[in-house]
């Protein structure tokens, strides 16, 4: 009798569970991230204007809700109506932002999160404090994005959590002395960050940090790990910037490991995942390994999908992407993707 009143236990909490993920209080905000717009001598971290342009007309004959990051986490523990909603944020403070993005954001009266590594601020192709004022007085919220915006899982623990503060709390009072203003949301310099240092930002007072690993934020999201889509040249084509603000999360209840950083050894890692069926078509789940090819086994049992993941050879980068997307009953798309951090390649 004991064990049947478990197993009832587990099915009502999974239940219940499925129903707050699934249903009218689960919301979502897909996160874009952009660096330079308009340099093209940076292809891998640049738009057009041309493009970027393309990107804020949809967005606004689309009717997305576009947002802060601070009130993107406000909206997604709101119980009111669910809207599409998208968060444009910018990283590391160019001054290609300043001069092509910024003008375009006014004309469609979008706000945006510009993230800021100090130490280059008024540095060779960076804006000055003086421009960064100029950005707060048009509306974009600023994020710290570390002093220096070093490699930090580099560093071996325990100093690799005393530097990291150190250079996140001087980026904080930077800003604060230079903008009057204390930034809220943190975002890791090259998306890279381990459960430890994801800590240290929640101590530190920040309500939100994000990280690099494409997919869309969503009511049950880690705050302090939340992903973005990465727009940039390859891969801010209207065609494909369209499909990612339409994306929805496919939404993990469990993910082992949790950690990005790559366990030690040469052997490819293996990731493995459960998430609820509900209306997913399991026929239609693809995985995919950045830069080589993926291996995957799926099992069902009790309306959910477990999912080992592994590439078919050694990883060669620094960061590589495990992806897996499924679409739904509704031919809508569902995207989730774990980063690997090499931190053996410099």
């Amino acid at each position: 009798m004991y064990l049947i009143r478990c197993w009832w236990l587990v099915v009502l909490f999974t239940a219940l569970h499925s129903n707050f993920l699934y249903g009218q209080l689960n919301r979502e905000v897909v996160g874009l991230v952009y660096h330079r717009v308009g340099d093209s001598k940076y292809p891998s971290t640049n738009v057009s204007v041309e493009e970027f342009e393309a990107h804020l007309q949809y967005l606004k004959q689309q009717n997305f809700r576009v947002l802060t990051m601070s009130d993107a986490i406000k909206y997604l523990n709101d119980p009111g109506e669910r809207q599409k909603a998208v968060v444009i944020t910018i990283d590391d403070g160019y001054e290609s932002f300043f001069q092509n993005g910024l003008p375009l954001l006014k004309k469609y009266g979008f706000p945006a999160t510009l993230f800021i590594n100090t130490e280059t601020v008024g540095g060779n192709s960076y804006m000055d404090w003086a421009q960064l004022m100029k950005c707060v007085e048009a509306g974009i919220e600023i994020g710290n994005h570390s002093h220096s915006h070093a490699y930090f899982l580099n560093e071996e623990p325990p100093l690799r959590y005393s530097l990291f503060k150190e250079d996140v709390q001087l980026a904080q009072n930077m800003i604060e002395e230079k903008l009057k203003l204390r930034p809220s949301i943190f975002a890791y310099p090259y998306g890279e960050f381990d459960p430890d240092m994801a800590d240290v930002v929640e101590e530190m007072g920040f309500v939100a940090a994000l990280a690099q690993n494409s997919g869309v934020m969503h009511a049950a999201s880690k705050p302090f790990s939340l992903p973005r889509f990465p727009m940039a040249t390859g891969l801010s084509a209207i065609g494909r910037f369209i499909t990612k603000v339409n994306m929805h999360a496919l939404r993990m209840l469990e993910e082992h490991p949790a950690s990005f950083v790559l366990p030690a050894g040469k052997e490819a890692p293996t990731l493995e995942v459960t998430f609820a069926q509900e209306n997913l078509l399991l026929p239609d789940l693809r995985c995919f390994v950045q830069g080589g090819k993926c291996i995957m086994e799926k099992s069902t049992s009790n309306g959910l999908v477990k999912v080992s993941v592994k590439a078919e050879s050694v990883l060669a980068s620094r960061r590589t992407l495990y992806t897996l997307t499924i679409k739904d009953g509704n031919n809508k798309w569902h995207w989730f993707s774990h980063l690997w951090v090499d931190v053996s390649i410099k």
